[in-house]
């Protein structure tokens, strides 16, 4: 079964980076597979989209996808934060970031993103990376394991996991999603077994954050978008979770002497969306555009306390 990734808040997006009837350049910072550059090519006929991601599988189904629109779209394999960092192009006019993962990682990577089906455990958006899942799982001590499911997935019982995680590899080495899944299920309390979310989410979340260094990449990214941004440019940021929402919301604030804060609280998905997409619940955009000339920094203070923040 061949499955697609449904684009988080399609309409907030595109009305927030409209380009009218002019001549643009929009660089999409999460490609998957192009759904968000689909509906954007498709609406402003003199859009062109740079599209960035590091999976080159998940790019090639991208490139067949948006190969109708010839060279309005351009495919870049590559960290989003690499390409800020050495970008010597033209001024862009929008940035998107959508940070969630794709359904085409869980449902058809076989990459262990997943502990719905037994797959080994890798979790490189890179395939080419060093660093895979079963390296984390089987050669961290206890402490450094409990501190990174602690602090990548906010799980209560990290310590029990660990624990748990480690005493399990000392008969063998941990190869398989299902198996930790299951090292999992038994670490925690029988009450906690049965929430609304399986107990080893938290953990796999953790995982693949440390394995592909998703958020040590978001800051600087931001920083490299904002300088090639035009003067009245906008930047587009979806987030599912507090870790990903949290450095955005805090760069966007040190950065108003630069940038308008067009979104004063994030922006979240129609009821109607949340029941067609139940993964589009937990969505923020937060949505930014460069000024035309630099604030005094002294009112930014000003505004800071005024506001209470």
């Amino acid at each position: 079964m061949q499955y697609v990734h449904y684009s988080v808040m399609q309409n907030e997006v595109l009305s927030y980076l409209d380009p009218g009837d002019r001549e643009a350049l929009m660089v999409d910072c999460t490609l998957g597979e192009g759904g968000h550059s689909n509906l954007f090519l498709r609406k402003y006929p003199n859009l062109k989209v740079i599209g960035l991601d590091r999976d080159s599988r998940i790019m090639e189904k991208a490139r067949n996808r948006l190969s109708g629109f010839g060279d309005r779209f351009e495919a870049r394999n590559i960290w989003f934060d690499g390409f800020w960092k050495d970008y010597d192009g033209p001024a862009v006019d929008f940035v998107l970031f959508d940070l969630g993962i794709s359904v085409f990682h869980y449902e058809e990577s076989g990459r262990g993103f997943s502990f719905k089906r037994q797959e080994k455990l890798d979790m490189r958006l890179d395939v080419n990376g060093e660093l895979d899942a079963s390296d984390v799982v089987n050669d961290y001590d206890e402490v450094s394991l409990a501190d990174l499911i602690f602090r990548y997935g906010e799980e209560r019982y990290s310590r029990r996991i660990a624990a748990a995680i480690c005493n399990y590899r000392q008969t063998k080495r941990i190869e398989y999603t299902n198996e930790l899944a299951d090292i999992v299920w038994n670490a925690v309390p029988n009450e906690y077994r049965h929430r609304r979310i399986h107990p080893a989410t938290k953990t796999f979340q953790a995982l693949r954050i440390e394995v592909n260094g998703e958020l040590d990449r978001i800051v600087p990214a931001l920083e490299g978008a904002v300088k090639a941004l035009k003067p009245g440019g906008r930047i587009a940021v979806i987030t599912f979770h507090s870790l990903e929402d949290r450095p955005v919301k805090w760069f966007f604030k040190d950065h108003e002497n630069i940038l308008e804060i067009l979104t004063k609280k994030p922006l979240e998905p129609t009821e109607e969306e949340c029941e067609m997409n139940p993964p589009s619940r937990s969505a923020k955009l937060r949505v930014v555009e460069k000024l035309e000339k630099e604030r005094d920094p002294a009112r930014k203070r000003n505004k800071y306390r005024d506001e209470g923040y």
